[in-house]
């Protein structure tokens, strides 16, 4: 079980909670640890989000990748089909790489699964952290930041509505283009992932984007500075508030040892095969216990202990959601199932009576 971090909680603004799942689209191994296929892999992600309405999520969401361990490149095509099996779950990326997209597809691609859902689409946008889709879509990694900055700048004016008249130097000019489909009740939400840039904070704030906090190593306290920043931002700014979220990795099971048996050789297997790309350190034992403990990033365990790591930072960082990244390469899609079923029926209604 644990206890709640020892810092200063940051003043949340009024938004109802909001509990949620993400996937990255980790290749799950079958019952004798061989991976399934990229096809398998997707449809069984069609079926999780199906049972993540069942038991009571409120959210789930699909991080775009390009590799062979996360085949998930087209995630709008993935929640379309979860959407046409549900009816309450709002539906959305997690994050979409804005940088090596066209901001006038990406808002085209998520106002259709708007349309599609009848009003559930989000989308969370992102610089790309894992850069595969860079070379894949011929963008220098020499523009990484002016490409985020004039994107995202597009996607806020495109939110909007009405005809667009806009100018970079990224990609062509608009001037007053109608872009469709128009949605039905206003802009959907969108939101910037944040894993520790103030710049993007400001950006977030300016171009009137919901704040996604992408805590993924670390003691989550040292974020609640950028949910002031935000904060002070929006006020500066003459701005109404606006959300902010936390995403976090995570795996739930009966008991706190068998969450952290299944999860822990799987994690340490990725963390070691991305090491060399993305400066990550591989986590021994020790370092994996950390993490899963009070003051660390990862939320493994049972249900209460996972329930409580939750409501304990959600106060602390300001934030009225959190979403939390299930599943890790390797993982079967039956324990995945289990985890989704305990997070819905156990921890999120825990959490709710914690915060109550």
């Amino acid at each position: 079980m644990t206890s709640a971090p020892s810092a200063d909680p940051v003043r949340p603004a009024a938004f109802p909670l909001v509990l949620g799942l993400d996937t990255f689209g980790d290749v799950t191994h079958d019952a004798d640890d061989r991976p399934v296929s990229h096809a398998r892999t997707i449809r069984d992600i069609v079926e999780q989000g199906v049972l993540a309405e069942q038991v009571g999520v409120d959210f789930f969401g699909i991080g775009e990748h390009h590799t062979d361990d996360f085949p998930l490149s087209a995630a709008d095509v993935v929640l379309g089909a979860i959407a046409a099996r549900t009816r309450r779950i709002r539906l959305g990326s997690a994050v979409t790489v804005l940088s090596s997209d066209d901001p006038v597809r990406v808002f085209q691609r998520y106002s259709t699964l708007d349309a599609v859902s009848g009003g559930r689409a989000e989308v969370i946008l992102g610089r790309g952290s894992s850069v595969d889709s860079f070379p894949l879509f011929g963008y220098d990694l020499a523009d990484y930041e002016q490409l985020f900055e004039e994107k995202a700048q597009l996607f806020a004016e495109l939110r909007k509505g009405g005809p667009v008249t806009w100018k970079g130097t990224m990609r062509a000019p608009l001037h007053e283009q109608d872009v469709v489909p128009h949605t039905e009740s206003g802009p959907f939400p969108a939101w910037i992932g944040v894993g520790g840039n103030p710049q993007s904070v400001i950006r977030a704030a300016r171009y009137d984007y919901a704040l996604m906090l992408a805590i993924i190593g670390g003691s989550p306290a040292r974020f609640a500075p950028f949910s002031r920043l935000f904060h002070q931002a929006r006020t500066q700014l003459g701005r109404d508030p606006l959300p902010i979220g936390v995403h976090s990795p995570g795996h739930v099971a009966a008991t706190d040892e068998q969450a952290r048996e299944e999860f822990f050789p799987r994690y340490q297997e990725v963390i070691r095969r991305v090491a060399r790309t993305r400066g990550f350190a591989v986590p021994t034992r020790e370092s994996f216990l950390r993490e899963v403990g009070p003051h660390g990033a990862l939320y493994v365990g049972s249900p209460e202990t996972v329930a409580r790591k939750i409501a304990a930072n959600l106060p602390l960082l300001g934030a009225n959601r959190f979403e939390m990244k299930y599943g890790m390469g390797g993982l079967s899609h039956g324990a995945l199932m289990s985890a989704i079923e305990l997070y819905g029926t156990r921890v999120i209604p825990r959490v709710r009576e914690l915060l109550s």
